[in-house]
């Protein structure tokens, strides 16, 4: 009989932020019982690898798993891989990052388990021509990636076998092709399916090398998995038909088969991901339209035929897709440059800013696709709270710890091709956006490191057609369905909750709204917007903040229009933001001039868009006008009259936020909630909530308007 060498990956994840209810429960339903059915089983040798925030949760709860690892490397029935200790996307963080945190993650595994790893699980399995250099640098010698990698590079499936060679300037890595055919037979089809498959492809290509490489926690995590992985015995069955045909499966550790095998060939991969990364990786209409095209190549039995020459767009294009990834992604990169540069030289504080600043790189909050991931405001909060941390600390060191310091800086920020405004002091960072409605992008209050303007809009997503047809299908009790075909909703009624936003949900927004709007029709995006300044360029008219000064502001201005039935008139807004190196303050004096010839009748409202986190939590509200007996939870909406003080209260993080004006004004308050897919179905995700002061405008031509603002974090 023909003999197959068979290499089994398991790479086992839980993202930096991620509830510790979650991770207990994995390592109870998933990580736990996959060891102690392998400890039963001495032939099954296989590859593991545990990401860092994974292996902290378990050092800190469950030493005694360590000694199980132990115990299993030491026998050599499992080799460990290694990798960007916080699971980051190797490529999107700066050089000296990705080799930090792979050394970080090394030197984790020689110090507990005493063993050298030179294999490295790829985060998300994105790649990137330029990858060789990093992985050598990081004394690395293989990696693992997916069959569509190899499809895209013009090799078939008969192709997919042992592990090819590339290089970039001479630096060379090994990478092992994993078989999609197997990725998808293994947990969801019986044993014997697979059994039959690889006896089938042994007969047909002899003694190879075929991979199979995915996420553990498809072995009881993903939905119906642990009754059929555990329960029903599909592992305890697999392992025994893989230990019954030991005689011609012959089970291998990656660096194994390096050792023993030459390389099949040369590759040069293009830079790729899975196949469903990519796809999600496209603008919400051109996904409808791959799915269409693959749907047809399908019906037409020329899918295969087509593949290399059919793909999505890479992992980057999330960047694009999503502002406020892009936002976060920025903010990671300005960090490093911070972190980086303040020490220079390897000292303990500057070992725990890297270390913040490794957590806040962490993958799963940057983007979307079937997992919640960018949707999800507590992995978001997550990422930033680490990287203001890292932030705080690069701060302290390079003012020497003063107790009052305030700079600002105008650079293109999150590389959009305009200037933003930075302004940091010992309270905030405050991010201004001159370029878009001269609002403000950012605010992140230091102490408490908590991004109060983390807010994800409402955007169109590309499966948001199905919540028509959304319904249990989760599979028989005898094979669960992939996570990837499961369509059903976590509640009734989603599909009319769909609104989208035209623009970003940034605070100090300019609206001139028409008399026929209402709150719910503003909160539902669907009203009409007289005036062109919410999301259009303000110009800087002053800036003035003084090196060793700690007061400073900014003067904003755009001429702009109001657009009525009598035709366009003009309108100047000029905002001045104020700010000093003692307080959370920010000052904000607003002008308006109709500079028109007729009267101007209009409401205008300034948006604010701020989060605490919690939609529902009675630990989290806001107060108006100082009456504490009247607690609104944030995600309550609201029409109200004679409104000039609003008070944001987080007693969990014990944060307080002050908005204040002098002159009273209405009030429209909603919650912004998005609708998305998760592993468990379509969702409402809360994501912060938007106050509208809003005050009704009769200006004659020539007459001017003034507000003063205050919002103040302490």
């Amino acid at each position: 009989m023909a003999k197959i060498n068979l290499l089994i990956g398991i790479h086992n994840h839980q993202s930096v932020g991620n509830f510790e209810g979650v991770f207990k429960e994995a390592f109870e339903k998933c990580y736990l019982p996959f060891i102690q059915i392998l400890e039963k089983h001495p032939k099954i040798r296989l590859t593991l690898h545990y990401t860092g925030p994974l292996w902290e949760w378990v050092e800190w709860n469950a030493p005694d798993f360590f000694e199980r690892i132990n115990a299993l490397v030491s026998k050599n029935q499992i080799e460990l891989l290694t990798g960007g200790f916080y699971e980051p996307i190797l490529p999107m963080i700066p050089e000296t990052d990705a080799i930090g945190q792979i050394r970080l993650h090394t030197r984790f595994i020689k110090e507990r388990f005493g063993y050298n790893p030179t294999g490295l699980w790829l985060a998300e399995r994105v790649w990137d021509p330029s990858l060789p250099k990093i992985l050598s640098a990081s004394d690395i010698k293989y990696t693992i990636l997916d069959e569509s990698h190899f499809t895209y590079a013009g090799l078939k499936h008969k192709d997919i076998y042992g592990y090819y060679i590339t290089e970039r300037e001479n630096f060379t890595t090994a990478i092992f092709p994993i078989d999609k055919t197997l990725r998808y037979y293994i947990p969801f089809k019986l044993p014997e399916d697979t059994i039959e498959y690889l006896k089938k492809t042994a007969e047909e290509n002899g003694e190879i090398g075929i991979t199979y490489a995915d996420d553990g926690e498809k072995f009881g995590v993903w939905p119906g998995t642990y009754k059929w992985v555990f329960e029903e015995g599909w592992l305890e069955r697999f392992f025994n038909a893989l230990d019954e045909n030991s005689d011609w499966i012959n089970l291998m550790t990656f660096s194994e088969f390096l050792d023993k095998y030459p390389p099949t060939g040369r590759v040069y991969l293009p830079t790729a991901s899975y196949e469903e990364m990519m796809e999600w990786a496209l603008p919400a209409e051109a996904i409808e339209e791959y799915e269409k095209t693959i749907e047809e190549l399908k019906a037409a039995g020329r899918l295969e035929e087509y593949k290399p020459f059919i793909r999505g767009g890479f992992w980057d294009n999330f960047l694009a897709k999503y502002p406020e990834a892009n936002n976060m992604h920025k903010k990671m990169l300005y960090a490093s440059r911070k972190v980086n540069s303040a020490f220079k030289v390897n000292d303990i504080k500057g070992e725990a800013a890297k270390k913040e600043l490794y957590r806040g790189q962490c993958n799963c909050a940057y983007w979307h696709g079937l997992f919640g991931g960018l949707y999800l405001n507590y992995l978001r909060h997550a990422v930033y709270k680490h990287l203001i941390l890292s932030e705080n600390a690069a701060d302290e060191k390079r003012h020497q710890e003063k107790e009052i310091y305030l700079e600002a800086e105008t650079i293109d920020y999150n590389s959009d091709g305009f200037k933003e405004i930075l302004i940091s002091n010992p309270y905030i960072n405050t991010y201004l956006s001159p370029n878009y409605g001269g609002g403000i992008i950012e605010i992140d209050f230091k102490p408490k490191a908590f991004n109060i303007s983390n807010l994800l809009a409402r955007r169109k997503e590309g499966y948001h057609y199905k919540l028509k047809i959304a319904k249990n299908n989760e599979g028989s009790a005898a094979e669960p369905v992939s996570i990837h075909h499961i369509i059903k909703s976590k509640e009734e009624g989603l599909e009319g909750l769909l609104y989208y936003d035209w623009y970003n949900r940034y605070s100090f927004l300019d609206h001139f709204i028409d008399s026929s709007a209402t709150p719910e029709s503003f909160a539902r995006c669907n009203y009409k917007e007289l005036g062109d300044f919410v999301n259009q360029p303000y110009g800087i008219e002053e800036f003035s903040f003084l090196k060793d000064k700690s007061d400073g502001y900014i003067i904003l201005k755009k001429d702009g229009a109001i657009y009525t039935e009598k035709g366009a008139v003009p309108v100047t807004i000029r905002k001045r933001f104020s700010f000093n190196g003692n307080s959370g303050m920010i000052n904000a004096g607003y002008s308006l001039i109709n500079r028109g010839i007729i009267p101007i009748e209009s409401f205008f409202g300034i948006e604010f868009n701020l989060t605490l986190l919690a939609g529902n939590d009675e630990s989290r509200y806001y107060v108006l006008q100082g009456r504490e007996d009247k607690k609104r939870q944030m995600s309550v909406s609201g029409d109200f009259n004679d409104i000039n003080r609003i008070s944001l209260v987080d007693e969990w993080s014990k944060i307080r936020v002050e908005l204040s004006y002098s002159a009273s004004s209405g009030l429209w308050v909603h919650p912004v909630e998005t609708i998305s897919q998760s592993e468990e179905g379509f969702e409402r995700t809360y994501q912060g909530t938007s106050f509208l002061p809003l005050w009704k405008l009769n200006l004659k031509p020539k007459e001017e308007w003034e507000i003063n603002i205050k919002l103040n974090i302490k």
